[in-house]
């Protein structure tokens, strides 16, 4: 378990694009998160694997934290509605408001948040709530 704890961020990536599998990634991103907490993409990779791993509670949390640590942050702002959506709570339109706004505002964000919902619809097949977040994207 060690060898977990010395994973860097882009090891940690390299893995996910592979194609291991989410639950599998976990710790690994845990690990990233204590030793950089100040880190959003960290939080941010951790909530959207909490996410694909049927883990919403903690998911939610993490992705508060990232929201609040770069709330610049797209991807941030899908996994927290994501999350709440999950988590039967509220503040969902805020952050979908807030992403939409993004797009037009940097319209090459649209493609990456494409890409990063089609790879959940394909990781997590059925996904009713990342059905609904590209629904109101227009994605």
């Amino acid at each position: 378990m060690e060898s977990n704890k010395a994973i860097s961020f882009e090891q940690a990536m390299a893995r996910y694009e592979s194609g291991t599998q989410a639950i599998d990634l976990i710790e690994d991103f845990k690990s990233i998160t204590v030793a950089m907490p100040d880190q959003s993409a960290g939080w941010t990779c951790l909530a959207w694997l909490q996410l694909l791993s049927n883990k919403p509670n903690e998911a939610l949390r993490s992705a508060k934290i990232a929201v609040k640590l770069n709330s610049q942050d797209p991807q941030a702002r899908i996994n927290l509605s994501l999350a709440l959506l999950e988590t039967k709570s509220k503040g969902v339109r805020d952050h979908i408001d807030f992403v939409k706004k993004m797009t037009i505002a940097v319209p090459e964000l649209k493609k990456e948040l494409k890409a990063s919902i089609a790879d959940g619809m394909n990781r997590k097949p059925n996904w009713e709530s990342i059905k609904k977040v590209k629904t109101w994207l227009e994605i």
